[in-house]
């Protein structure tokens, strides 16, 4: 993972430049005796020569490519509460990037392992005798083959778009294929530009509807991409978009429901993790105040911004931003959403891994008061799935505390049916999830759809209230307290796998990033 700091880090460095010529009122444009007579002065040009030395080093890592090669992935499971303790205190003193992890004392932790880590950690585990497997003994290797066949053109010579759902695609592949969904079906599809990216891209999203009177109908709103590295979510999303548009089979779908689909709603992250660093989270972003790009989107929305699950470190992949709704994203996102929430009747936030169907609230362990409705819902929806098994509950109970999330601010704008929805596979594969699996996993989804589309036909009513809780004590190694509804509604399993990898504020390693900065690596 060598140098993967491609922030820009001469901007503190200038801003300082420039609050120095303010108090001492000198201009800078030369670097006369007098100048650097002044102590103050010399000062200022120590730190204005090694902006010049940082932007050229910047610039040469913004051109490398991140290589993952002899890294690897551990599934570790705790037996006791004592052994995932001691697991989490490894995590700390290697400063290693966890990549799953779930509440409960036995369930196991994925962990990314640098090379030179391995046999250090292989004997410390040993020596507690804490089982664990390695689910991927090179990491590189299998993102060379998840990029096999990426964009190249589709075996049928006369398709009108080159889309399949046999590769990943690159985002100027997805964005032609709206295009076109845009063109070839007026009456049907409108692409909607709701803003740009920080790299001035557009944000684009998807109208599905065949009402003559926009807007009148109940719809449903889904969405990828939100984490760039989670490449099977754009291809659900869109493979969700040709069915609804292109197979006159499911026409039903759209007989009383409008679609609102946004494939990507991070392209930034998404391209940069074709280009430059498959395993980027964030939005690229770049701050005045830190030389780490990019906040988690996940961590943006405005409810309950800042708390649990969210980092103030702008190098961690679980930053919260600045503020809430920094990042130019998540506020086109909200905006658009909050315009039509009178409409939107379901969202539907498509992320992984870990094949979880997850309700709010994500911030604490804390139930709406409609969340047996919800409940009821979602696994009616997940019983649908055949080839996948999907763990259904609250965010925070199954997995952990995670603030600043797009599901939780929906549902409390007014919005009754919220879910985020965690992809394929349970870790075999993590994020590299090969395309021969893209298929599969769309084709195991979409039959859900009907479940959602019927109960949005025949609802709404909006219920945002939070249920009067209990504590209940259990043994868990995160600050946060953990609450059950009146009617105590647990966890259930169906046919079919997991939400949001890294909500927790995780240090990234120093050493696999090959250049640190202050001690953190992005």
């Amino acid at each position: 993972m060598q140098a993967k700091v491609t922030a820009v880090r001469f901007a503190p460095c200038c801003y300082q430049v420039t609050r120095l010529k303010k108090l001492f009122g000198s201009t800078c444009q030369s670097f006369g005796s007098h100048f650097i007579q002044h102590p103050m002065m010399s000062l200022l040009l120590a730190i204005a020569l090694s902006c010049v030395f940082v932007t050229s080093q910047v610039a040469a890592e913004e051109s490398e490519v991140v290589s993952y090669a002899g890294f690897q992935v551990w599934k570790i499971k705790p037996n006791s509460e004592e052994e995932r303790q001691f697991i989490l205190d490894i995590k700390d003193s290697y400063e290693l990037e966890l990549w799953n992890e779930r509440r409960m004392t036995r369930d196991p932790i994925d962990f990314i392992i640098p090379p030179q880590s391995q046999t250090k950690l292989k004997s410390k585990l040993a020596e507690r005798k804490i089982s664990y497997v390695v689910v991927i003994s090179d990491l590189q290797t299998a993102i060379d083959n998840q990029k096999t066949n990426i964009n190249k053109t589709t075996s049928d010579s006369k398709a009108a778009y080159n889309m399949d759902w046999i590769s990943y695609h690159r985002l100027n592949n997805i964005y032609a294929f709206l295009t076109y969904l845009n063109t070839t079906y007026p009456r049907l599809v409108q692409l909607i530009n709701i803003g740009s990216s920080y790299e001035k891209r557009p944000l684009y999203v998807l109208r599905i509807s065949n009402s003559s009177s926009a807007g009148t109908r109940p719809a449903i709103w889904i969405d990828g991409g939100i984490h760039a590295r989670e490449w099977i979510s754009p291809a659900v999303a869109t493979y969700i978009i040709q069915q609804l548009v292109e197979v006159p089979a499911n026409a039903k779908l759209l007989s009383n429901v409008d679609w609102y689909i946004m494939p990507v709603v991070n392209p930034d992250g998404y391209e940069h993790t074709h280009t430059k660093d498959r395993m980027w989270r964030k939005t690229r972003s770049v701050s005045n105040t830190s030389s780490c790009r990019g906040a988690d989107p996940n961590r943006n929305f405005g409810y309950k911004w800042g708390g649990l699950g969210a980092s103030t470190n702008p190098c961690d992949d679980t930053y919260r931003g600045t503020t809430a709704f920094s990042e130019p994203e998540t506020l086109a996102t909200s905006n658009f959403i909050m315009g039509k929430s009178s409409q939107i009747k379901l969202y539907l936030t498509l992320h992984s891994y870990g094949q979880f169907g997850l309700l709010p609230y994500g911030y604490d362990v804390v139930y709406p008061s409609d969340y047996n409705d919800l409940l009821a819902l979602a696994n009616n929806a997940a019983s649908k799935f055949v080839n996948y098994r999907y763990t259904v509950g609250n965010t925070a109970a199954l997995l952990y505390a995670a603030s600043g999330g797009s599901a939780d601010w929906v549902k409390s704008i007014g919005i009754k049916y919220s879910y985020t929805f965690e992809l394929p596979d349970r870790g075999t594969n993590a994020f590299t999830l090969p395309a021969s699996e893209i298929l599969p996993v769309c084709q195991d989804f979409f039959p859900a759809l009907d479940v959602f589309a019927t109960k949005v036909a025949t609802c709404c009513g909006a219920a945002n209230s939070t249920t009067t809780i209990q504590p209940l004590t259990t043994n868990t190694t995160r600050k946060t307290t953990t609450r059950r509804p009146t009617t105590k509604p647990r966890p259930t399993t169906t046919t079919s796998k997991r939400i949001d990898v890294l909500r927790q504020s995780v240090l990234a390693p120093v050493v696999r990033r090959g250049v640190s900065i202050n001690g953190y690596s992005r």
